[in-house]
């Protein structure tokens, strides 16, 4: 049974050893239920990479859990979370990460593939997303014909095609021009409302959080909701 809450992370923490060890994340808590779009920002270096990856199951807290839709993916073996992190979750970072010998419509194709679809479903799939992304007559284009803004909505095509129930963005306007950014920023507002999953953006960007339902600042003292 799917819980109310699509992400409900308790008590996590993250330290580093090394010649200086430092704790990273100590005792993060959140609730983010289905539909909602929150930001996190906070200073470099505090942590809000390391939490994304806590989130997304690519690196382990020292203590505290992370759960996806009723799912401990702190209890997965590495398998686990690999396959849970496929198909249930979708990414857009700073850099596009486009494979550039792949047409727009087979980047945008991949999660698919990756997932199992039918051809024939996953040509559905493409061409909604990129007729949602404003794309739809680049769909056999290459990534070098585009530009930097229309690179970043087909890598949020790719990132929404298999409709993940959880949308992690990290700096996803970082690169872009401020109209570009903009619009980037509506259409994962908007289509994180429209499929029904749930969705965090990090950001160093005030205006860009202010996109947001909700802003939380991430600081050594924990996570804290931001008061507008």
């Amino acid at each position: 049974m799917i819980s109310e809450d699509m992400l409900t992370i308790r008590e996590l923490s993250k330290s580093y050893a090394g010649a200086r060890p430092r704790n990273v994340l100590r005792g993060v808590n959140l609730d983010l239920a289905r539909g909602e779009y929150i930001a996190i920002m906070g200073e470099s270096g505090v942590g809000k990479s390391t939490l994304l990856n806590l989130i997304a199951g690519l690196d382990m807290p020292d203590s505290g859990t992370v759960s996806l839709a009723g799912t401990v993916l702190t209890q997965l073996d590495d398998t686990a979370r690999t396959l849970l992190r496929r198909s249930r979750m979708g990414f857009v970072f700073q850099a596009f990460h486009l494979l550039p010998h792949l047409t727009v419509a087979q980047n945008v194709a991949l999660p698919l593939v990756l997932n199992g679809s039918s051809s024939g479903e996953s040509a559905v799939r493409v061409a909604g997303m990129l007729s949602a992304v404003g794309l739809s007559r680049a769909a056999n284009s290459y990534p070098r014909e585009l530009s930097g803004g229309e690179s970043q909505r087909i890598a949020l095509a790719r990132a929404l095609v298999h409709k993940p129930v959880l949308l992690l963005a990290d700096e996803p306007t970082g690169n872009l021009d401020s109209e570009s950014a903009i619009q980037v920023l509506a259409l994962i507002r908007d289509q994180v409302k429209r499929e029904g999953g749930a969705g965090i953006l990090v950001t160093h960007s005030a205006v860009a959080a202010a996109t947001a339902e909700r802003v939380y600042v991430l600081s050594s003292e924990g996570l804290q909701l931001y008061n507008r």
